[in-house]
């Protein structure tokens, strides 16, 4: 699963043969979180609460991208979060 983005030990992955709907995967340490790319809620897994938040802002900044990534099925790097 291609790396993304990585940012305050947050690992931000994607991968296209996933189910829908379209979503990000977001690494803590042994902590996984599945985010829904339209709505940015967590659909599986679960984060700790701080990360939780700084992958909502990173995501929020990042959504328009992460659609296109996603409908055209291209992989690049997206900027951390700062």
């Amino acid at each position: 699963m291609p790396e993304i983005a990585r940012f305050y030990g947050i690992v931000i992955k994607l991968f296209f043969g996933d189910h829908p709907p379209p979503h990000f995967h977001a690494v803590y340490g042994e902590f996984v979180g599945l985010f829904n790319i339209d709505t940015l809620e967590i659909i599986e897994g679960d984060l700790p609460t701080r990360a939780r938040k700084l992958v909502i802002e990173w995501g929020t900044i990042n959504k328009d991208e992460l659609k296109k990534m996603w409908d055209k099925q291209e992989f690049y790097k997206l900027p951390p979060l700062k």
